[in-house]
C-alpha cells in the first residue's frame, strides 16, 4: 500500500477566470453614470431616440425641437444659423421628421395678409388621431340610435335696442356681414348674424358709428383658430357696450319778435308794430274799426 508523503509539494491550482478576474461581471457595452434631473430637462421617448428609420441628424434635431420653449423659431434658416450642418441637410432632416409624424407644418395666412409656416412638434406620433378616435367612439357609445344627437350650445345673450327699427337692424347686419373682410375667421352663418344683429343695433342706437363697432369686434383677436367666433362677438357686444349718449332736451321754439312802439296816425295812441301806421282800432280792415 502506498503512503502519502506530507512533504511533497502541493500542485498549483489553475486560476478560474469567472471567479477571480476583476472584470468578470462587467458588460462589454456602454455603462451609464446617470444622475436624476430635477430641473432644466426634457423627456425624450425611446421610440424617437432609438428610431430604426430616422437618421442620427433627424433624431438629434427632433430632440432639440422638443426641448425649446413654445414660440421658438425652428425654420430652416434659423436652424442653419444655429447648427453647422447647413440648410440642405437640415431641410432633409425636417422632411424625415414630418414623414414619420414628429412634425406637422402648415402654411397659414395672417390677418395682415402674410403667409407664415406653423410648426407643431409631436413627441408621440399618432396620439392626437387616436385620442380623437376614442372620443368619437365614446360619443357614439353614449348616444343610442333612438336618442337625438346633442344640440349645439346656445350663443350668449346680446344687448337689445330700445327701438328695433328695420333700418337699424339692417345696418347692424351690414356691419356683421363685413367682418369677414377684416378677418376670414369671422365668417358668420345667417342664424348667428340674426342673433347678433340686435346687439350691434344697440351700439348703433347709442351713436356709435359702424366703423367704431367693427373695430371693437375685430381688434386684438387671439392668434389661434376661433372655435366659436359668434360666441366671442356676443361676449364683446355685451362686455364692451358703451353708455347711452347724454340727454339733450328738445329745443324750445324761438320767441316771437317784439316790435317797437309806434304812434297811431288816426288817434295818436301808442301801439307796437313793425312800421308806422294806424292801430287796429283805426284800421278799416279790422271789424272793431267798422
Amino acid at each position: 500500500m502506498d503512503t502519502e508523503n506530507p512533504s511533497a509539494a502541493t500542485p498549483a491550482q489553475s486560476r478560474i477566470r469567472g471567479k477571480n478576474h476583476p472584470d468578470a461581471h462587467r458588460p462589454a457595452g456602454v455603462t451609464h453614470d446617470h444622475v436624476r434631473h430635477t430641473e432644466n430637462f426634457t423627456v425624450i421617448g425611446n421610440d424617437l431616440a432609438q428610431h430604426p428609420e430616422l437618421s442620427l441628424l433627424a433624431i438629434g434635431l427632433a430632440c432639440y425641437i422638443q426641448s425649446v420653449r413654445p414660440g421658438t423659431a425652428v425654420d430652416i434658416k434659423t436652424l442653419a444659423a444655429r447648427f453647422p450642418e447647413g440648410p440642405t441637410r437640415i431641410a432633409g432632416a425636417l422632411r424625415e421628421l414630418e414623414a414619420h409624424g414628429y412634425l406637422r407644418r402648415t402654411r397659414e395666412r395672417t390677418p395682415a395678409g402674410r403667409i407664415v409656416t406653423r410648426t407643431v412638434s409631436c413627441n408621440r406620433p399618432g396620439h392626437h388621431a387616436a385620442r380623437e378616435t376614442t372620443a368619437r367612439r365614446s360619443a357614439t357609445a353614449r348616444t343610442s340610435p333612438d336618442e337625438p344627437a346633442p344640440r349645439k350650445r346656445r350663443l350668449p345673450a346680446v344687448p337689445q335696442p330700445s327701438f328695433p327699427a328695420a333700418a337699424l337692424l339692417q345696418a347692424a347686419l351690414d356691419v356683421l356681414s363685413g367682418l369677414r373682410r377684416h378677418d376670414p375667421r369671422l365668417l358668420l352663418s345667417a342664424t348667428d348674424a340674426e342673433h347678433l344683429a340686435p346687439g350691434v343695433a344697440a351700439w348703433l342706437e347709442r351713436e356709435v358709428t359702424p366703423t367704431a363697432v367693427r373695430h371693437a369686434l375685430t381688434a386684438n383677436l387671439p392668434n389661434e383658430p376661433l372655435i366659436r367666433p359668434a360666441a366671442l362677438l356676443a361676449h364683446r357686444l355685451t362686455a364692451q357696450l358703451p353708455p347711452p349718449p347724454p340727454f339733450r332736451p328738445p329745443a324750445s321754439p324761438a320767441p316771437e319778435p317784439r316790435h317797437p312802439l309806434q304812434t297811431c296816425d288816426g288817434c295818436d295812441r301808442a301801439f307796437r308794430a313793425p312800421a308806422p301806421g294806424r292801430c287796429r282800432d283805426c284800421r278799416p280792415d279790422f271789424p272793431e274799426a267798422a
